[in-house]
């Protein structure tokens, strides 16, 4: 499977200007450069002008200046320092990173699961990173996809069930039993388009780590979300049950125009991305 790296744009949004040495670094969705966002004079004239540019570029996903520390006793332990970077609607960027450089933490981030020390994050124009949890959970659950390393199927409940999970979570259970049969059929063709239609009826315990991914990714894609995240989808696979989740994942991006966020630290599926961000010690690597 070979993809191409996206083209450069054309022209600038208005508020990135050419880097200088006081800017933070933000990495650009279509090229190597390195752009950044312009200083605004006051906050007021920012939030009056990002919603048209992002419009203008088609921006789903921003943040800027982003920060994140843990603590480790009284120590505080800097994760992020300072990310700034925006994903295009339909594109497939790859965060990678060795052990340690954050990666996992900005993807986090960006998927609202934590909420990072400094900095904002925009979703659709809108601000999330200062949302009230329960608005994050349900930005997650109707307009996020996750996928994780190690699955996080319900071992209880058959593929199917888990597909159906987050229907059962968006609706309640009135909503649910009201739209229970259309719900069941987008699960079962959710299966089917992912390879294993065969394996509905059974439960995690009885699928392969590649199955059990493929029923991940039904159950990311059963709200129709506008954006996916995946978190190390290949690192619990052998290679070729991780070429084959990355072919599921290219097509998807092709055909569907799903934004996809993915972290991993394997170059060859990094590689299967429209564009790579490389963090190391918190930053977007230069160069």
């Amino acid at each position: 499977m070979s993809r191409q790296p996206l083209q450069s744009t054309s022209a600038s949004p208005g508020w990135i200007t050419p880097r200088r040495a006081a800017d933070a670094p933000l990495a650009s969705p279509r090229s190597n450069g390195v752009l950044t966002l312009a200083d605004h004079a006051a906050r007021s004239r920012q939030e009056l002008e990002l919603t048209p540019v992002l419009e203008e570029v088609s921006i789903q996903l921003a943040c800027r200046e982003l920060f994140k520390s843990y603590r480790k006793g009284n120590i505080g332990i800097p994760v992020l320092q300072g990310i700034s970077l925006f994903v295009e609607r339909g594109e497939f960027l790859a965060i990678v990173g060795q052990s340690g450089s954050g990666k996992s933490t900005l993807m986090h981030l960006l998927a609202t699961l934590d909420q990072p020390d400094a900095g904002e994050i925009r979703f659709d124009h809108h601000r999330i990173d200062n949302i009230p949890s329960a608005a994050r959970d349900m930005l997650r659950n109707r307009h996020f996809g996750m996928v994780f390393q190690f699955y996080h199927l319900l071992p209880e409940m058959t593929a199917l069930e888990n597909v159906l999970a987050p229907a059962m979570i968006a609706g309640g259970v009135l909503g649910y039993l009201r739209n229970r049969a259309a719900y069941r059929r987008r699960a079962y063709e959710l299966l089917e388009m992912v390879g294993i239609g065969h394996r509905a009826k059974h439960k995690p315990r009885e699928l392969s780590g590649g199955e059990m991914q493929r029923a991940a990714v039904a159950r990311a894609l059963m709200l129709k979300p506008k954006l996916l995240f995946a978190d190390e989808p290949t690192g619990n696979l052998d290679r070729a049950s991780g070429e084959s989740i990355m072919r599921m994942l290219a097509e998807l991006n092709d055909r569907e125009k799903l934004t996809i966020v993915m972290v991993t630290h394997d170059p060859w599926i990094a590689g299967q991305a429209d564009r790579t961000v490389k963090l190391v010690e918190g930053r977007i690597a230069q160069g």
